[in-house]
């Protein structure tokens, strides 16, 4: 499944959410990092937060499993001499050089091997490194739009795998597995609601790169997303007004 976003690497970076700059802020902050900080950064997809941790002059070393995403997030890197793009398995990979002052893992962690989850980022950390984790998690206000109860059909209808999002304020903060335990102290824990204003046409096609919608095959997913284009064309192509939590774990290496 994790191959699957290399597929459509354009609209991936294209329509794919955003972490808010506060939460990468907080980052280099909780983090303990500087300018010039070596920073690993497990599975950049297309570069949504390489691009962040690059502005904020830390010099990151981006593993990337899929080629065509690796080739976006060089190309929207290159202005940034300090960063490398390095097309390759987390699990496979191996460094060069010192140890790393952080490993940051953005909507990625979940991907990789629970063997080596933890126990690898705690393997090329320095002394007092630390493991960022974020992400963004789709939520559900009271006063969303109604497409986006009346989408629900839909995703019953093909039989859409998981439940709708909750509502922002009932997603808490994320914490580290407890097998993490052993390797990190976690040290902070923050959430970001945000919300991404959609055209209808670019809603389509990040569903379209989703994991959940990837997994029904080829003949669900196609009946799914034909389904929701026919619900979009009969609201005449809204703006849609997303909303999402951010969110943002540290722990420090023991």
């Amino acid at each position: 499944m994790r191959t699957g976003f290399d597929r459509a690497a354009e609209d991936y970076q294209r329509t794919r959410p955003v972490c808010p700059p506060q939460l990468f802020d907080d980052l280099i902050d909780l983090a303990g990092l500087e300018a010039g900080d070596r920073v690993v950064e497990i599975g950049c997809g297309a570069g949504q937060a390489t691009v962040p941790l690059a502005e904020r002059g830390l010099a990151v070393t981006a593993v990337e499993l899929g080629a065509e995403l690796a080739a976006v997030a060089r190309r929207r890197l290159t202005g940034f001499p300090a960063v490398e793009v390095v097309t390759s398995s987390f699990e496979d990979w191996q460094p060069h050089g010192a140890p790393f002052a952080a490993a940051v893992a953005t909507n990625s962690l979940h991907w990789i091997d629970p063997q080596v989850r933890y126990s690898k980022p705690h393997e090329l950390l320095r002394s007092g490194g630390s493991l960022a984790v974020a992400g963004c998690l789709w939520a559900r206000p009271a006063d969303a739009e109604r497409f986006w109860t009346d989408v629900q059909e839909d995703y019953r209808a093909v039989g859409y795998e998981g439940s709708p999002p909750p509502p922002p304020e009932e997603i808490g903060q994320q914490h580290f597995a407890p097998e993490a335990g052993s390797l990190f102290r976690e040290v902070a824990s923050r959430r970001y609601p945000f919300q991404v204003v959609y055209e209808a046409e670019d809603y389509l096609t990040n569903l379209a790169t989703q994991s959940g919608t990837n997994a029904l095959g080829k003949a669900r997913s196609a009946e799914f997303l034909a389904r929701v284009r026919h619900r979009l064309e009969s609201l005449g192509w809204p703006q849609l007004t997303a909303t999402f939590v951010g969110y943002l774990t540290v722990g420090r290496r023991t």
